[in-house]
């Protein structure tokens, strides 16, 4: 049916809240939505008003409380999130200059004390040599970037993926402590980075007011701030209680500043708040003593924090010291002990995963835990369910990790139901009765039905879409789960193939023409996506986001690396080696990448993408040194820098670092105690050459 011929949608506006079904409610969620924003049209931007104050009052309340009732439901163009007449287009993208990383976690003491060592010994620095920290407490707010010219705010967008986050200069400039000009003497561009947050009294407060005109209530500050932030309407942000933190800079152009302490006092020079609780720590003493003594303040403070963030204070010492995958080795963020709660286990459900893994997860009676309803936790394998001998019916404690994703620690016995059965976990795929196999030495059971399984191939198409791989806004779960029942979504290759069913689409329930034209610009936008991502997006087990970037920055070009992991698949050696000689590439990831290219079908669907879309190399380091584009391995004992630091610089040159010799090895730098590697170099013919001539080579002196 056309959707110039569709039926009028059903009319749900009698029925109560409570009454409503799923579907019921993602229809009224539609027709409020539609309802709202002509009364909005008419009132705000033609003074004439079609209904009275209390009738849009009344649908503003009914939407709220429908959205409360089903939070998975809330429509993209939610009368919820807007005021006024309609708001312009979505946020354009901004790449940051130098990526906005995560930070890895510490939880325990010991954790901390392994971080200073790790980063002393990255340094080749002497066990317990002095090292120098600063502390902060880890804001519960939004990560944003802030680019100064001249002194003058030009641009702030968000932290997206890290590498390309939202352009929110218009929201930002709303916000009273960012400052339109830096004071004193600027820097010819700045890029200051921090954090949006409410405080906990704003957010009572306007949470309190939203309430009382039936508007929505948010779970907690941080997702008030970030939500503000997000609006398409300035005016909306400029009348949230938001607030800001400098902590950090980007990229900088003017004189050198050496610590992070001395930063701090530099930001507060040139005008911008920044948090009175950071601490200059001389040691990891220190650092546990910040920790203790925020952590018992935690209460007292105005805003929510579930941390603190310990950081080198050198920034030459920052440099050196580099980043590993999506994170900065010279810094962490300690975070506070989970909170805890019990409630009761009503059933175990086993969901499979995209690469097959048959995950048990307990469905809960819902329960609060800091802040948050909790209605799921993970179980993890079915030997941590054995383990704790969890059965449908216990009483367990629950808490969340790094107050983030919560998972049973205990079942209090004393409370066990007497007709609780132990749980027997299925040797069939509960979705498409394949077998589900558990190889030797693996904690993992997996569906063996491959893309023949309707879970793994949505779980597949999910991952492909993914903020991280192809970053496409619109195909979340839901959407991904409809288009897959209709046929339209087999694999990804038909993801720029949903054009064809525009029409079709449209007329069908809870999307219409504006959704499914927003959908389809965000897929015509990834015609051309960076190489690494592409690589991650196919799903291929074991292959994350850090190891897609290897393989990217190795082979080059996709051409290259299908050419060369076909070979592999073939149980070619030489390309074996070469994939093997890839620094952190090891036997069982090398087996998980042949295996993918051994299916027919996993090649097909491979194949069937790169006619839609093209793998773009990666920019390679902006370097004019002698070490770009070689391939350099590293033996035996180097003694001015660690061999970690050593593979970090001459990344860094443009240089392509392996963990075995072969005959593609330009360089062997040998240091004292080099064995078998040396003398395989020597076979072919390597230029060998020792510590002291590479730091020459690398310019280090």
């Amino acid at each position: 049916m056309s959707a110039k011929t569709k039926r009028p949608a059903k009319d749900y506006s009698a029925v109560a809240v409570d009454d409503l079904s799923p579907a019921h409610a993602a229809a009224e969620l539609e027709r409020l939505a539609k309802a709202i924003v002509r009364h909005d049209l008419a009132y705000h931007a033609k003074d004439a008003p079609l209904i009275a104050d209390s009738e849009y009052d009344a649908l503003k309340r009914r939407n709220a409380a429908i959205e409360k009732r089903f939070p998975l439901l809330v429509r993209g163009d939610s009368p919820s999130a807007k005021v006024g007449a309609p708001a312009a287009a979505g946020f354009a993208k901004v790449r940051h200059a130098v990526p906005m990383l995560s930070l890895d976690n510490a939880f325990d003491d010991a954790d901390v004390r392994e971080f200073g060592a790790r980063v002393r010994r990255f340094l080749s620095f002497a066990e317990g040599a002095p090292l120098a920290f600063s502390a902060e407490p880890k804001i519960d707010g939004l990560s944003i970037s802030l680019l100064y010219e001249d002194g003058k705010f030009v641009k702030g967008a968000t932290r997206g993926d890290g590498e390309e986050g939202e352009d929110v200069t218009a929201n930002l400039r709303t916000i009273a402590e960012i400052p339109s000009m830096l004071k004193g003497e600027a820097p010819a561009a700045i890029e200051v980075r921090g954090e949006i947050y409410m405080t906990r009294a704003d957010f009572l407060a306007m949470n309190a007011e939203q309430e009382k005109t039936g508007d929505k209530v948010f779970a907690n500050p941080r997702n008030a701030a970030a939500g503000a932030v997000r609006q398409l309407d300035p005016a909306i942000t400029a009348k949230r209680p938001l607030r800001f933190f400098a902590y950090t800079l980007g990229r900088y152009e003017g004189p050198e500043i050496e610590t992070q302490t001395a930063l701090i006092a530099r930001l507060a020079r040139w005008g911008f708040r920044t948090n009175p609780e950071t601490r200059a720590c001389a040691d990891e003493g220190a650092l546990l003593a910040y920790y203790a003594r925020i952590g018992a303040v935690r209460s007292d403070l105005p805003y929510d924090i579930d941390g603190v963030v310990y950081k080198v204070d050198r920034f030459d010492l920052q440099r050196r010291l580099g980043f590993v995958a999506r994170s900065p080795r010279w810094a962490i963020a300690h975070k506070f002990p989970a909170e805890r709660a019990a409630t009761k286990l009503l059933k175990i459900d086993i969901q499979v995963g995209r690469t097959g893994a048959l995950t048990p997860v307990a469905i809960l009676e819902p329960v609060n835990v800091g802040g948050v309803m909790v209605a799921r936790a993970t179980l993890h394998n079915e030997d941590e369910i054995r383990r704790k001998d969890a059965r449908e019916g216990d009483t367990v404690v629950i808490q969340r990790a790094g107050d983030v994703i919560p998972q049973i620690v205990e079942v209090v016995a004393a409370k066990r139901p007497r007709d609780a059965k132990e749980f027997v976990f299925p040797e069939l795929c509960p979705v498409c009765g394949s077998k589900a196999v558990r190889p030797e030495g693996e904690a993992i059971r997996r569906c063996t039905g491959g893309l023949s399984c309707d879970a793994q191939v949505v779980e597949r198409l999910r991952h492909f879409a993914m903020r991280t791989a192809f970053d496409i806004e619109g195909l979340g779960e839901k959407n991904v789960e409809e288009l897959h029942g209709l046929g339209w979504l087999k694999r990804p290759g038909d993801v720029f193939r949903l054009r064809a069913h525009a029409g079709s689409l449209a007329a069908r329930e809870g999307w219409g023409a504006k959704s499914v034209e927003k959908l389809l610009a965000a897929i015509e936008a990834r015609r051309r996506v960076p190489f690494d991502r592409f690589v991650f997006a196919l799903g291929i087990r074991q292959v994350g986001e850090a190891t897609a970037r290897l393989l990217a920055q190795h082979y080059e070009t996709l051409a290259k690396w299908r050419a060369a992991m076909l070979a592999v698949a073939r149980g070619d050696e030489a390309a074996r080696a070469e994939l093997l000689a890839i620094d952190q590439v090891g036997e069982a990831l090398a087996a998980d990448i042949a295996a993918f290219f051994a299916e027919a079908h996993n090649l097909e669907a491979l194949d069937d993408l790169a006619d839609f879309v093209e793998a773009v190399p990666l920019d390679k380091p902006a370097t004019d040194s002698p070490v770009a584009g070689k391939t350099i391995v590293f033996t035996g004992t180097l003694e001015k820098m660690s061999r970690d630091e050593a593979k970090a610089r001459a990344q860094a040159l443009g240089a392509k670092v392996a963990g075995s010799v072969s005959k593609k090895t330009d360089i062997l730098v040998a240091g004292p105690g080099a064995g078998s590697k040396l003398a395989e170099a020597q076979k072919h013919g390597v230029h060998v050459i020792d510590e002291d001539a590479w730091l020459r080579l690398a310019g280090l002196t």
